[in-house]
């Protein structure tokens, strides 16, 4: 096995030559063989053959020798060998480390001197900075405005050649340096790719090109025009598609611009960006413009490990137009400034206004309903607010809202405010009547259109994803919009600080807000701008703090695997996975913290070694047994929390102590349980405190797996001292955290699941039946701490249920438990380090020791783990699922499906690719070929979506051969949920693609779905894209007629308002 391990060669290949031998082989032999890690597959491939000659030799040994015996003698040599082995290899290691961090030459960061910026240069190891002379040639572009100082910086570093990362605030003028850029191109004769994010960048961003330079081109997938133009805008996935399939028109390109460089975090398609950035070669300089990011320095770093050049960083936090930040309460009469241009918070000011909150609640809960019954209607808080940013001349304004329907629900909210005078009316109509003159007349009486023209009259615009692409002139808009598209204001309004991220309801992020109240203050026009967070419910000066005042986040890596970047890695001459996997952010940002690690662990190790513990080996033993009781009262609090056995004791008024993994909540006061009955896994339940927050809200929770049945839960609701500033107004022990000591706790009703229970006391209290009010509840912590105090923790603390003589528990394991945990105390009892006088000191000295020792080892393990190369296990799984599916040979040579595979980027490459060679496509009509494809596309959720038989049938055998990539996926070891992979296909558009594709109009097919408008659109524009890859992959395969029927389902798509021309084209 040693021998084995120690081969630069894959496990599977090993089982290949030998598989005779290890099928004979014992079971035991076989799983230790399996366990065995696989390793990179030697280049020298001489080497391998004569080490696998050798292995097969080993093998027939292994498998002859009969096992000896071992006797405890030698057992005990064998421990110390090793133990003197493990100690020689950590003192190699450790010699490792110190070669790493002080031999091995590093990327330097110079401060370059600069005024009104700061200006810094990676410099690649033994490389001398030569610092650029003043230019003797005229500038490539002159600027009819006086620059910034950062962008004279950037120009300079621009004009020498050197590659660039300009990292300010939005509006602050960072596009000056591309413009430069791409003049200095165009004069030296070369060409210049300028990258964003989105189509509707790019769109934008060629129109504002065209108009200051000549031979601009545009390429997004939806449009192409001028294809060999010498300044081609494009968004991020074409260029990686070009790099990845060695177009000749990247020889002559000599910048790359990333136009909002910072969401190469995104989750989603964050690691294009970096694949991009990897394939470019180093002949390429780059201009990178993004946000204010604090780590701009090490992604310096990174551009520089990549492709040996100097890249400079020039950052700035100057802001043209300063900000001021104002909160707007719920029921207040105006605005409280919070933050200033200076950058100050004024805590008081907040306070008055969380003061105005409450007081408006608390009249509202005194007065809740009308003399009728009804709910007293007070009007809209945004309308209110509106009006008032118009009287006090701080408009046009952006309103940024956290959901599609909010911002629809809003806009309407405020459409009788009529903020725009005829001639604004009369100019307003006339936009917006041409801009839908391109339509036909049937989508011109879209309800979409027909209802927008109102509001657009009266001054109020809607910007969201769902919206007719068309018609996405934006003053309310979702955080979309925040994305860098140019349509500044004076006023940026909040409505909301919190947001669902697609998994849970949090807090907005200091880098989300700094993002989107960039857009307040229009450079040249006003003064200063004006941010405005809008707040229903009190919140903790804290929070509120970090929200406003926070730092921007940085810029981390997202990098991660994917099959179709595997598959054309492996046709790509000269590099492989590996490469991609060494190169990455991800990885790079993983290595540059060893150094810190490796200190930390040091200093760790010294502060071990220098605390002295007197009687050390009888505290050990005590520390164990202490250990032992804890363990097995754990496995006792399982039984405890039974609802079988606890149910009975879950009375009102009955403490009960609150802990979760996390964090420990102290003692609560019952007032509720119920029983929630859930559809759970039989072979396993776990339930999370994200799982509760969902109880709690739905009052149920089904988690649908295959053999489920129907078992209770009991869920109760606690009286739970907890942290003022992480309280939301939900009950949601996630996002809760306790008061910290010297804090003043705030009293809430939380839904506490039974597991989170770590004591039942025999005490119970009086509490008032109205707990809605603020006073009762403060009276029920008075109580709490009353308790605390009569029953204090020297003394034993709060008295608990005996679980046997109270709670009646008379199972067999858990007597003996009990009685074991009786014994082991009365060991500790008879130990004579527990009589020393000293005994808490020494044992406080322990506990800090061995506090430093997990420190240690957690440190160590860490940098083990920094060392290894992230993602490496992933690769060899996904490239056994390709072996096993056909698209890979064993020596990483792509097959035919691999090449045909290698055609989609767009949906699931695998799966679409499985289906070609099943000829699932090959007799379906042009129609229903796209419309099973629509599943592929769909992001939508609806709630009920009935599907004819026909398209059942397609969808069903989808659903096949995707369990037959799921089982390979599986055997691979990889994780993947087979319901969740078959439901991440949504047939919610296949009626609609179908109808869409017959010839019905767009008004007819959007009354077939609940589905917006643009998204309908966004999914068939989507489809369109897919369908031409699917024409590329037929190609591939050989199949002229699969070909043509892609190509003719793209023709009869591409129609009317869904492929209506931009208005920036």
């Amino acid at each position: 096995l040693l021998f084995i391990a120690s081969l630069n060669m894959e496990e599977e290949d090993i089982f290949d030559i030998f598989g005779d031998e290890f099928e004979d082989s014992r079971s035991r032999k076989r799983r230790r063989m399996e366990d065995v890690e696989e390793q990179i597959i030697t280049d020298n491939e001489s080497r391998a053959k004569d080490l696998l000659n050798q292995l097969e030799k080993a093998v027939a040994e292994i498998e002859e020798a009969e096992e000896p015996e071992i006797v405890e003698s030698e057992i005990v040599e064998i421990s110390d060998e090793t133990s003197v082995i493990r100690e020689e290899s950590k003192k190699d290691e450790n010699i490792n480390f110190e070669k790493t961090f002080r031999e091995i030459p590093r990327v330097q960061i110079l401060s370059i001197p600069a005024v009104g910026c700061i200006h810094q240069v990676a410099v690649p190891p033994n490389h001398t900075y030569v610092p650029p002379k003043p230019s003797s040639t005229c500038k490539a572009l002159e600027f009819p405005f006086p620059l910034d100082s950062f962008q004279e910086e950037a120009i300079a570093c621009v004009e020498h050649g050197q590659s660039v990362l300009v990292s300010a605030h939005t509006s602050s003028g960072k596009t000056v340096v591309a413009l430069y850029a791409i003049s200095l191109a165009f004069r030296e004769r070369q060409r210049v790719v300028y990258t964003s994010p989105i189509k509707a960048l790019s769109n934008q961003k060629y129109r504002e090109l065209c108009q200051k330079f000549s031979d601009v081109g545009l390429l997004t997938g939806d449009v192409t025009i001028n294809p060999s133009g010498s300044c081609l805008v494009m968004t991020t996935e074409i260029l990686r598609s070009m790099l990845y399939r060695g177009s000749e028109l990247l020889r002559e390109v000599g910048w790359v611009i990333f136009d909002e460089i910072h969401y190469m975090r995104d989750k989603e398609r964050g690691v294009v960006w970096e694949e991009s950035i990897i394939l470019l070669p180093d002949s390429v300089r780059y201009i990178f413009l993004s946000a204010t990011i604090p780590n701009a320095s090490q992604f310096a770093e990174w551009i520089t490990f990549l492709h040996k050049q100097n890249c400079h960083v020039i950052s700035t936090e100057f802001r043209p137009v300063p900000l001021q930040h104002y909160v707007y309460p719920a029921g207040g009469d105006g605005i409280y400034l919070v933050l200033g241009s200076d950058g100050e918070f004024l805590e008081n000011r907040f306070q008055q206004a969380m003061k105005t909150i409450d007081k408006s609640a608390s009249l509202t809960s005194t007065d809740m309903r009308g003399r009728k019954g009804g709910v007293v209607q007070t009007g809209s808080t945004l309308h209110k607010l509106i009006r008032l940013i118009m009287e006090k001349n701080m408009s046009p304004v952006i309103v940024f809202s956290f959901s599609r329907k909010e911002c629809e629900v809003q806009a309407m909210e405020i459409s009788s405010l009529d903020l725009t005078d005829s001639t604004e009316k009369s100019l307003i109509q006339d936009v917006f009547r041409n801009a839908i003159a391109l339509l036909s007349e049937e989508d011109r009486k879209l309800p979409q259109i027909e209802s927008l023209l109102p509001i657009l009259r009266n001054g109020i615009g809607i910007h969201h994803s769902g919206l007719l692409p068309i018609i996405k002139e934006a003053l309310f808009a979702t955080e979309t919009f925040s994305m860098g598209l140019n349509m500044p204001a004076k006023t940026v309004l909040f409505t909301a600080v919190r947001k669902f991220d697609g998994k849970v309801h949090r807090w907005l992020s200091s880098g989300e807000y700094i993002q989107m109240s960039g857009r307040a203050g229009r450079r040249g026009l006003d003064l200063r701008g004006v941010v405005i967070l809008m707040l229903e419910s009190s919140i903790g000066a804290d929070v509120a703090k970090n929200i406003i005042k926070g730092e921007a986040d940085p810029l981390n890596s997202e990098f991660r695997l994917t099959y179709n970047m595997v598959l054309n890695l492996f046709r790509v001459e000269g590099i492989n996975p590996e490469f991609m996997l060494e190169r990455s952010f991800f990885q790079f940002q993983k290595y540059s913290t060893m150094p810190a690690l490796y200190e930390k662990a040091e200093k760790i190790r010294m502060e071990v070694e220098n605390l002295i513990v007197p009687k050390e080996n009888e505290l050990l033993e005590y520390w164990n047994v202490k250990k032992d009781i804890e363990y097995l009262q754990e496995k006792m609090l399982a039984y405890i929390t039974k609802p079988s056995y606890i149910a009975p004791f879950l009375m009102p008024g009955r403490l009960l102590h609150i802990r979760t993994q996390r964090d420990v909540f102290g003692w609560g006061v019952l007032i509720n349980f119920r029983r929630l009955y859930c559809k759970v896994s039989i072979k396993s339940v776990v339930w999370s405190e994200y799982c509760l927050f969902v109880c709690f809200f739905f009052e149920k929770l089904i988690v649908q797996r295959k053999n489920t049945e129907v078992n209770p839960e009991f869920v109760v609701d606690v009286l739970l001292p907890v942290s003022p500033a992480s309280y939301t107004g939900r009950g949601d022990i996630e996002c809760l955290r306790p008061a910290v000591p010297g804090q003043k706790a705030k009293i809430e009703s939380v839904p506490i699941l039974l597991h989170c229970i770590s004591k039942i006391s025999s005490i119970r209290v009086r509490y008032p039946h109205d707990l809605k009010n603020h006073d009762s509840r403060n009276s029920v912590l008075n109580t709490l701490t009353e308790v605390k105090r009569r029953f204090p923790e020297s003394e034993g603390g709060i008295p608990l249920l005996d679980p046997i003589a109270d709670m009646n528990i008379n199972d067999e394991k858990f007597i003996d438990m009990h009685n074991r945990v009786e014994l082991l105390k009365s060991t500790i009892e008879e130990m004579d380090i527990t009589e020393d006088p000293l005994f808490k000191d020494y044992l406080e000295k322990f506990e800090e020791k061995q506090q430093l020792l997990n420190k240690w080892t957690e440190a160590n393990e860490n940098l083990r783990n920094t060392r290894n190369l992230m993602h490496l296990d992933e690769l060899h799984r996904r490239k056994r699922v390709l072996r096993a599916l056909g698209y890979a040979s064993k020596q990483d040579v792509i097959t035919l499906k691999g090449r045909v595979a290698c055609e989609i980027s767009v949906a699931d490459e695998l799966l679409l690719t499985e289906m070609l060679f099943e000829g699932i496509f090959n007799e379906l009509s042009t129609e229903k070929c796209a419309s099973l494809l629509s599943c592929f596309v769909c992001q939508e959720k609806v709630e009920s979506a009935e599907l004819s038989p026909e398209f059942r049938d397609l969808l069903n055998s989808l659903h096949k051969i995707a369990k037959r990539i799921a089982k390979a996926t599986l055997e691979a070891n990889l994780e993947i949920d087979e319901t969740d992979y078959l439901q991440s296909f949504k047939p919610y558009m296949m009626q609609v693609v179908h109808a869409w594709c017959l010839g019905e109009s767009f008004f007819k097919i959007t009354g077939m779905t609940t589905i917006f408008e643009g998204s309908i659109i966004r999914c068939i524009r989507r489809l369109e894209e897919l369908l031409r890859e699917m024409a590329s992959a037929a190609r591939a395969m050989g199949n002229e007629d699969l070909e043509a029927k892609f190509n003719d389902a793209c023709s009869c798509m591409k129609r009317d308002i869904i492929f209506a021309a931009s208005l920036y084209l």
